[in-house]
């Protein structure tokens, strides 16, 4: 089939596939080896991402970094994070040092916080362990919290230059493709017929350029919705593209009825404006965060406020603002604001007193948006 050849359409047709045997699939030849990585490396030539601020003065501290953000992240959401991130904690031993709660604010809004928590415990093993230096073998990279096979191999070919493979989402996707490698990626099965094929493909020489490459067409060119095969540089040898099944690959579970959670949050501000939060746990959603006071969705006020320490006596204005509803990955919830006006701040509680808009604690994107609607003007008399 010739680059000009019309290609037929992607379908969603749901047919069953097996992992391919990669030595059946011409990957075991060095001659198809070498054409699949100088094709992407071609491409990425011309129009890789070059500019990212990970790969501006590259060391293996800004590179790991990056690629535990980059986990379930898309890069443009990630630029400004890394930046700032950058700015107040510039290398590992200025991680392993900070205290959690700053690691937190740094990374608020960014989502899945157990990757922060994660850092900041790896950086302190390294510290302790590894003399502050961010080891080079992936086997051992790969033992670090929140380090796994594929952010291993990306830290060692990106920072420096060792053969290493990647398999993140965006490889998954253009390999399970490429290769029509059926089955879910999470089935042991299928993640080792991958592996096997990233590994049998990843070249000696231009390492940290070929991974990049394979993340940058799996992202914007071999993309989950909406694929552009017509662009794709290894679409001559595409076995799924050459049977018009590319939307079968990769698989994926079964769409099942998400869970609703119903809570309500009660914001509490002085009369200066600061308001009550607690710290969450530091397992589950939003571990270690602080946020308003989550509750069960039908307590009351009265109920709240004498649990809290409260005394009802204080509430200078009370409303309930309409609901809020927020994706998790597995369940949605629907938070119910109520937002509590005092008089004055109670002797004691057990949580802390912040400035909405000046503090150093982690909070989710939620609980940012609350405490921002939290100001005097706006709670008001009603």
């Amino acid at each position: 089939m010739s680059d000009t050849q019309p290609y037929p359409l992607p379908t969603k047709t749901p047919v069953p596939a097996q992992p391919p045997n990669p030595a059946s699939t011409g990957v075991a030849t060095a001659a198809s080896r070498r054409r699949f990585a100088a094709r992407l490396l071609s491409w990425w030539d011309a129009n890789g991402r070059k500019d990212l601020p990970w790969q501006q003065r590259r060391t293996p501290y800004r590179v790991w970094v990056s690629e535990v953000m980059l986990q379930q992240t898309r890069a443009a959401s990630v630029i400004p994070y890394f930046e700032r991130f950058m700015a107040r904690l510039p290398d590992l031993r200025a991680l392993a040092q900070a205290d959690l709660d700053a690691v937190l604010h740094l990374w608020s809004g960014l989502g899945y916080y157990a990757r922060a928590r994660n850092l900041h415990r790896a950086a302190g093993v390294v510290l302790r362990e590894h003399d502050g230096v961010l080891p080079r073998d992936p086997a051992v990279l790969a033992t670090l919290p929140g380090i796994g096979r594929s952010t291993a191999g990306a830290i060692a070919a990106q920072a420096h230059g060792l053969r290493a493979a990647i398999l993140d989402a965006n490889a998954k996707r253009l390999l399970a493709r490429h290769f029509r490698v059926g089955g879910l990626p999470s089935r042991s099965a299928t993640a080792a017929a991958l592996w096997e094929l990233a590994e049998a493909l990843t070249p000696s020489r231009r390492v940290a350029d070929y991974t990049q490459a394979v993340m940058d067409v799996g992202a914007s060119v071999c993309r989950s919705r909406a694929p552009q095969c017509s662009a794709c540089p290894v679409r001559t040898s595409c076995a799924a593209l050459a049977v018009g099944d590319v939307y079968r690959f990769p698989e994926r579970k079964q769409a099942r009825s998400r869970p609703l959670a119903r809570r309500r949050f009660f914001v509490v501000a002085d009369p200066q404006g600061a308001c009550y939060v607690e710290q969450r746990p530091q397992e589950g959603v939003w571990g270690g965060l602080w946020s308003p006071p989550e509750r069960d969705g039908d307590e009351s006020p009265p109920a709240f406020l004498a649990a809290a320490g409260m005394d009802a006596k204080l509430v200078r204005a009370m409303h309930f603002a309409p609901t809020l509803r927020h994706g998790f990955s597995h369940f949605d919830l629907e938070a119910e604001p109520v937002y509590v006006q005092l008089k004055a701040r109670p002797a004691t509680t057990a949580g802390r007193w912040i400035d909405p808009a000046s503090h150093g604690l982690g909070l989710s994107a939620l609980a940012a948006k609350l405490l921002g609607a939290a100001a005097p003007l706006q709670l008001g008399d009603r």
